[in-house]
């Protein structure tokens, strides 16, 4: 359940309906999610976040398969039912397979068991990773 009201498009301000503007566009597609309808009572918010998804998320030297997979392995490792499914629908409609996104689930997991256990050990890293180069 939300914690702030979710605004429709005949409440928003001039800021937040030129966002709107461009994520139909950008998306091509009438739906704009609720995470923007709830962001759109911040238009500052609204229109950084927007820019930031756009630069992130847009053109790159990664896939945005690869992109959208990652944004699933995060929102998993971080509890984000809402940005779960939303970025499996994503990679879904960029090709990702049913295989690819059970193993996606299955790496998730093996991390996360794993970064628990060595924070758990109090493991530091072994001096041969240390080196960047």
């Amino acid at each position: 359940m939300a914690t702030v009201r979710l605004l429709s498009d005949d409440e928003l301000g001039d800021e937040a309906r030129a966002v709107f503007a461009e994520i139909r566009a950008a998306r091509k597609t009438d739906h704009v999610n609720d995470f923007w309808r709830a962001l759109a009572h911040d238009p500052v918010s609204l229109r950084r976040t927007w820019e930031s998804l756009k630069q992130v998320m847009g053109p790159g030297t990664i896939d945005p398969l690869v992109k959208e997979m990652l944004y699933v392995a995060v929102s998993i490792a971080n509890g984000c039912d809402y940005c779960i499914h939303t970025h499996t629908a994503s990679a879904r409609a960029k090709g990702m397979s049913e295989a690819q996104f059970l193993e996606l689930v299955a790496i998730v997991g093996m991390a996360s068991e794993t970064n628990r256990m060595v924070t758990a050990f109090g493991i530091d890293v072994d001096e041969r990773w240390r080196d960047p180069a």
